[in-house]
C-alpha cells in the first residue's frame, strides 16, 4: 500500500530523513532527485553536506516518533551497519583473533520505520544482513567505476528493477593471489591493487569527502538518485524536479 508524500509546510520540496548517514553518498543522491535532506550519525561527519544530528540513530528516530515530529517528514532512508552478517568481520577476522561482536540493527530499524506510517528504503551489501532484496543496483547500471552492488528494502512502496548490463570487465587488483586489470576499482581496504582516494572519488562520484573511511562506506549518489526519483513519480502527485 502506498501514500502520497505530503508537502513540507516550510518549503516545496519533501523532506528526507538519512539514518545512518556516514558522509552523506545516500543523501546527495535523494537531494538531485527532488528532496531537502537531514542526517543522523553516530559519529560527527564535518563532510556530511546537509543538516545532520550527532546521536543515536534509533534513539532519534523514537523521539521523532513520540513527539509527532516525525510527520514533518516524507521518506525516511536507513543504511544500518553491516558488519554483523559481514563474512570477514564474523569469520576471518574472529578466527584470527581480531574481530569483534557486532550488534545486528536491521530488525530494530524496520521495526520503527513501519511504525512511522512512511515509506522507506533499507540499505544493505550482498551478503551482509537479511533484508527483502526489493531493488538490487550495481554500478554499471549507471555508467560507474566501481561495482559496488547494494540491495533495498522498499517500505510501504515499490520500483520497477532496472536490467542488469554485463560488466565491462574485472576489478582491477589481486584476488586469490591474482592481479587482474579492469574498468573498476575497489573502493574498499588499502594496497593489492585497490583504490586510491581520488580513484575512488572519481569512480563514485563523491567530491565531498577525502577521507577514506567515509568513501569505503559509501553508496554512490547515482543509486539513490534513482531511488528517489522513482520513490516521487510513484508516491506523489506533482512533477519531479529537473
Amino acid at each position: 500500500m502506498t501514500h502520497p508524500i505530503p508537502i513540507r509546510r516550510d518549503g516545496p520540496r519533501p523532506l528526507l530523513l538519512d539514518l545512518y548517514s556516514c558522509a552523506g553518498g545516500a543523501a546527495m543522491g535523494y537531494h538531485r532527485a527532488g528532496f531537502d535532506v537531514t542526517g543522523v550519525d553516530i559519529a560527527p561527519r564535518p563532510n556530511y553536506p546537509f543538516p545532520l544530528y550527532q546521536g543515536d540513530a534509533l534513539e532519534y528516530l523514537a523521539a521523532l516518533i513520540v513527539s509527532g515530529e516525525i510527520e514533518r517528514y516524507a521518506f525516511v532512508h536507513a543504511s544500518p551497519p553491516c558488519q554483523a552478517k559481514c563474512a570477514l568481520s564474523v569469520g576471518t577476522n574472529r578466527s584470527q583473533g581480531w574481530g569483534r561482536t557486532h550488534v545486528d540493527l536491521v530488525a530494530p530499524t524496520r521495526a520503527l520505520l513501519d511504525v512511522t506510517g512512511l515509506p522507506y528504503v533499507i540499505e544493505q551489501p550482498n551478503g551482509r544482513a537479511k533484508i527483502r532484496k526489493d531493488l538490487w543496483l550495481c554500478g554499471e547500471m549507471f555508467g560507474l567505476g566501481v561495482l559496488r552492488h547494494r540491495n533495498f528494502e522498499l517500505g510501504r512502496w515499490t520500483t520497477e528493477q532496472p536490467k542488469h548490463p554485463r560488466h565491462r570487465g574485472y576489478v582491477r587488483g589481486y584476488r586469490h593471489g591474482v592481479y587482474r586489470d579492469g574498468p573498476y576499482v575497489a573502493p574498499y581496504g588499502d594496497g593489492g591493487g585497490k583504490a586510491t582516494v581520488p580513484e575512488m572519488q572519481t569512480a563514485m562520484g563523491i567530491t565531498w569527502t577525502d577521507v577514506r573511511e567515509e568513501l569505503t562506506e559509501a553508496i554512490p549518489p547515482a543509486y539513490t538518485q534513482h531511488i528517489g526519483k522513482a520513490a516521487l513519480t510513484s508516491l506523489r502527485p506533482w512533477t519531479v524536479a529537473a
